[in-house]
């Protein structure tokens, strides 16, 4: 009996030496729990005092003067109220900032997450109901001993025995209770932490696509301020050179007004000058023509020399606006018209000859294309062939661009003449023809009778069909 005594107060000291730290545990919980609501209620108390002192404002910081009248009339004077003092703003702009800067940022919402997240997962990876389970064994272990007991003690034993099993029984039902509310903390837990790393990952996603949107904002603000630049730049520019050029202008008018003034004051000087300079332009004209026709005749003598059984020459000037003629050299030479002719350019640097559509005659004009190029003559007399050639390329005629372009401008134009010389004789005669000019041929007509008409080559209709087109594209 003392035996089973002794076994019955040690599975007690047992139970109680490892469930005591458990139950003191709990109750501290319980505890702090309570401490805790006993600080937040405190902490709202404070708060709100605080927040009632820092939002009463009183209209005087002093009692008011009354004033005592007939029959014990209390009169409080009108007074103005007064405007709030300098340490009042600079308190009231603290408070506004430490107010400010206790904001929490996502940032620190995402920390706070973070470490919540870490919290909830300590808790709920916590070994504690383990340690439940490995208890209530214990006390399924500790009822089959004393219900062993119970059946072999009588008495006083029996009835200390059946109030030891009651209490285990308790004791059971109590543990069975805890770790049910310990299982329901942890699925709680569970799901706090699941709420935790949600909220922690919309945080973040939240966080970034802030800072992608703010950053797409700037570069947008960033190109919106270079266009600006940009423009501005532009502005600056353009408006430089207007003023440039209307300085530009301003300038020359001066200067044609000091032009007009002083041909106001000296104008027989002026014309006596520009006379004299046209005249030394004229000169110099006819003086460089002559030398250059000297040259080629030099030089047309010298291949004559040369060629002593050439049959034929050419005569005329070899520039822009004249006229080539073939004729024999000798009276023995075959009629020209008997013969077939035609006629080549050819490039100074090359032998190739380029052949020109329609100059079959013995009489040809240069042309613009051939300005800068050799012009040569082929004549070909049965089985003989004779080549006739100008001494070098074709020099472009002055002022005749411009007379070119004058009639281009005055297109099928008519201008009254008087013939003066015809095939190479002169006319007698004051009787006025007509002298059509258009853009594929001239025609020289009497009243209604044309006389002569020639068209152009192909390859000027193409350069007046060119100048044509350009003039046309300019205008519009």
């Amino acid at each position: 009996m003392t035996q089973y005594c002794f076994l019955l107060l040690l599975f007690l000291s047992f139970f109680l030496s490892f469930f005591l730290p458990f139950s003191l545990m709990m109750a501290k919980k319980v505890l702090g729990a309570g401490e805790m609501m006993l600080d937040f209620r405190e902490k709202m108390q404070n708060e709100a005092v605080r927040f009632v002192t820092y939002n009463v404002n009183f209209a005087s910081s002093k009692f008011s003067n009354y004033k005592i009248r007939a029959n014990n009339i209390l009169v409080e004077p009108n007074k103005a109220p007064e405007a709030p003092s300098l340490k009042e703003i600079v308190a009231k702009e603290t408070a506004e900032l430490l107010e400010r800067r206790q904001r929490l940022s996502v940032r620190d919402l995402a920390k706070k997450f973070e470490k919540g997240l870490n919290t909830a997962t300590k808790l709920s990876n916590e070994a504690k109901w383990r340690e439940v389970t490995n208890g209530g064994v214990l006390l399924k272990k500790l009822m089959v001993v004393l219900e062993s007991l119970k059946g072999r003690m009588v008495g006083q034993n029996k009835d200390e025995v059946e109030e030891a099993i009651s209490m285990v029984e308790i004791l059971v039902d109590q543990l069975a209770e805890s770790e049910g509310e310990l299982l329901q903390e942890k699925s709680e837990v569970k799901k706090l932490a699941i709420l935790l790393k949600k909220a922690s990952e919309d945080a973040k996603k939240l966080v970034e696509e802030e800072r992608a949107c703010a950053h797409a904002k700037i570069e947008s603000a960033r190109a919106a301020v270079q266009r600006v630049l940009q423009a501005f730049h532009e502005h600056e520019k353009l408006s430089r050179s207007k003023e440039k050029q209307k300085d530009f202008q301003e300038l020359m008018s001066e200067v044609q007004e000091a032009r007009r003034i002083k041909m106001l004051h000296q104008p027989s000087r002026v014309m006596d000058m520009e006379h004299e300079l046209q005249a030394l332009r004229i000169q110099y004209a006819e003086k460089s023509m002559s030398s250059v026709q000297l040259g080629k005749e030099l030089e047309r003598s010298r291949t004559l020399k040369e060629n002593k059984n050439q049959l034929y020459e050419l005569e005329g000037l070899e520039s822009l606006g004249s006229s080539l003629h073939i004729i024999p050299r000798e009276d023995t030479a075959p009629d020209i018209s008997t013969c077939s002719i035609q006629w080549y350019r050819i490039q100074p640097e090359g032998n190739k000859k380029e052949l020109i559509p329609g100059a079959t005659k013995s009489v040809y004009a240069p042309e613009p294309f051939d300005v800068g190029r050799f012009v040569l003559a082929e004549i070909v007399m049965g089985a003989e062939s004779i080549t006739v050639a100008t001494t070098g390329p074709i020099d472009p005629a002055a002022g005749l661009g411009s007379y070119v372009e004058a009639l281009l401008r005055k297109h099928e134009t008519e201008f009254k003449v008087v013939v003066v010389r015809m095939n190479g004789e002169n006319h007698v005669s004051n009787s006025i023809h007509v002298f059509h000019v258009g853009r594929l041929s001239i025609k020289l007509s009497r009243e209604k009778t044309i006389l002569a008409r020639e068209f152009y080559s192909t390859s000027m209709q193409d350069v007046i069909y060119l100048r044509f087109k350009f003039e046309i594209i300019g205008r519009n």
